[in-house]
């Protein structure tokens, strides 16, 4: 072989390895499939405008609980429903540097939301009514069952008109 060909093929070789370096390097850690999470600040704000409950994700790249949850929990097709009628979805990696507006104007990261919030690993799941007060918090793996059962709980608290705890990140 020439010493062009040499040097086509490592040329080659060298694009390969930077575009699977770059394709690992941008992997984000992502919500379950089939439901319709939104940022933060924006389910802040539409939970509020609309009245609903908030339902917030936090996960990351690589969180094998996390994904388990999402190809078991949240594959369930009744969770689904659940989810989807009853909350507005928000998703949050934990390990983003992507910024959000918090209500009062503040610029935070969403690693830093994690931080405020106590999140101290992933997955965790916080309820919040409406207006931001914590309903639920829970932590690690949640199957389908456990799913449902916190889906009830929180209605129920809607319902029966339970105060949750500020919510100030």
């Amino acid at each position: 072989m020439d010493f062009a060909g040499t040097r086509l093929r490592r040329l080659f070789a060298a694009i390969f390895a930077l575009t699977a370096l770059a394709a690992s390097a941008t992997a984000l850690a992502e919500p379950p499939a089939g439901y319709n999470f939104i940022r933060y600040d924006e389910g802040l704000r539409k939970g509020q405008a609309e009245n609903r409950p908030i339902f917030v994700y936090f996960g990351r790249y690589g969180c094998g609980f996390c994904d388990k949850t999402n190809k078991v929990g949240f594959a369930d097709p009744a969770v689904k429903t659940a989810y989807t009628d009853h909350y507005v979805l928000v998703y949050v990696n934990s390990e983003s540097m992507d910024r959000l507006t918090l209500p009062s104007g503040e610029r935070i990261t969403e690693m830093q939301l994690g931080e405020r919030l106590n999140t101290l690993g992933t997955p965790v799941f916080f309820f919040l009514h409406p207006d931001g007060r914590q309903i639920h918090k829970a932590y690690g793996y949640q199957g389908p069952e456990k799913l449902l059962d916190m889906d009830r709980l929180v209605q129920n608290s809607q319902h029966a008109g339970i105060n949750g705890q500020p919510q100030q990140p």
